[in-house]
C-alpha cells in the first residue's frame, strides 16, 4: 500500500530539518508523497520539490494558515497550491508580515523584562524562517528560561502568559477562499484541537464548506479510532474528503514521526486521491 503525509513542517517554519532532509526522511519511511505546510509561507518548495526528483517521491506543495473564530486559534492547511503563482504569494505576505510584528512585540516586551533576546539573536539561532511561538520556546528552553518547550508555552509565551502576544488573524472563511481561488485543496487541520462542542464544529463546518472547504483532517498523530469515526462521519455529513497528516516538526515535536505520528498511523494514497476528487466534483 502507498503510504502519504498531508501535513508536514520544515525549518522554513518551526520545523527543524530543511527541506531537502524532509524529502530524505520521508523516502526512507516508506512514502510515497507528503506535504509540506510550512506556516504562512512556500518558501521550502522548491528545495524539496528539486530533492523529490532526486528521490521518486511526490512532493504537494502546501501551507498552513491560522485564522480565528470564536477565539479560538483554527489552522486551515492548504494543498496542491502553485508555489510560482505571484498573485498567491502576494496575497500571502499580509501573513507573514503580521506574525513578524507580533514576533518584535514579543521581542521587546521579553527584552524589557531582562531576558537575553533580540531580533539578531532569534535570527542568528533561526535564520530567516517564518517563525512562530515553538521558535520562541526553543530559544528560551535553549538559553535555561524554561526547561521545556511545553514549559515555554505554559508559564511564558501561552495565551494569558505575559508574553503572550495575538497575531491579527482573518476568517477561516477568508483564507479557505483564497485557497479555493488559486486552486488548492482547503482541509480543516486537527479538528480536536479547538475543544468546540459538536454543534460549534457543525457550525465551523457548514461555513468553511460554502466557502470551498474541500476536506477535513480525519487522521492525525494523536486520534484515537473513536475520534476518526466521529469525524468520518462528519465528513460524510459535509460532503467533505477526509485527510490526514502527522503534523511532523521534526525534534520540536519528538514524540511525532513523519507518516506514522506517534506511531499507528497509516495514510493511504488513496485519501490523497480522495481530496482531489472532491475538488473536481465542486468545480463540475
Amino acid at each position: 500500500m502507498k503510504l502519504i503525509d498531508l501535513h508536514v513542517h520544515s525549518d522554513k517554519s518551526d520545523g527543524t530539518l530543511a527541506p531537502a532532509a524532509l524529502v530524505s526522511l520521508a523516502a526512507s519511511a516508506g512514502l510515497s508523497a507528503f506535504a509540506l505546510t510550512d506556516h504562512d509561507n512556500m518558501d521550502g518548495i522548491p528545495e524539496a520539490m528539486e530533492a523529490a526528483g532526486r528521490y521518486g517521491i511526490e512532493l504537494i506543495p502546501g501551507i498552513e494558515f491560522s485564522t480565528e473564530y470564536l477565539g479560538v486559534d483554527i489552522h486551515i492547511v492548504g494543498l496542491d497550491l502553485d508555489e510560482r503563482d505571484s498573485d498567491f504569494l502576494h496575497q500571502i505576505q499580509f501573513y507573514r508580515e503580521e506574525r513578524l510584528r507580533r514576533n518584535q512585540k514579543m521581542i521587546r516586551r521579553m527584552a524589557e523584562d531582562g531576558i537575553d533576546i533580540s531580533f539578531e539573536k532569534m535570527t542568528e539561532a533561526f535564520g530567516e524562517s517564518v517563525w512562530t511561538r515553538a521558535h520562541f520556546a526553543r530559544y528560551l528552553t535553549d538559553h535555561g528560561y524554561t526547561p521545556d518547550m511545553k514549559s515555554a508555552f505554559q508559564t511564558h509565551i501561552g495565551e494569558g502568559c505575559p508574553y503572550y502576544i495575538p497575531r491579527e488573524k482573518v476568517s477561516p472563511v477568508t483564507v479557505t477562499q483564497l485557497i479555493h481561488t488559486h486552486h488548492g485543496i482547503p482541509v480543516l487541520a486537527h479538528p480536536f484541537q479547538y475543544h468546540f462542542t459538536d454543534e460549534e464544529l457543525r457550525t465551523l463546518l457548514s461555513l468553511l464548506t460554502e466557502a470551498g472547504l474541500i476536506g477535513i483532517e480525519v487522521y492525525y498523530s494523536s486520534y484515537s479510532r473513536e475520534q476518526q469515526e466521529y469525524l468520518l462521519s462528519l465528513a460524510r455529513d459535509f460532503h467533505l474528503a477526509p485527510g490526514g497528516g502527522s503534523d511532523f516538526h521534526g525534534t520540536n515535536k519528538p514524540d511525532i514521526s513523519i507518516g506514522t505520528g506517534t506511531g499507528d498511523l497509516r495514510i493511504p494514497y488513496s485519501v490523497l486521491e480522495g481530496l482531489r476528487n472532491r475538488q473536481t466534483e465542486r468545480k463540475e
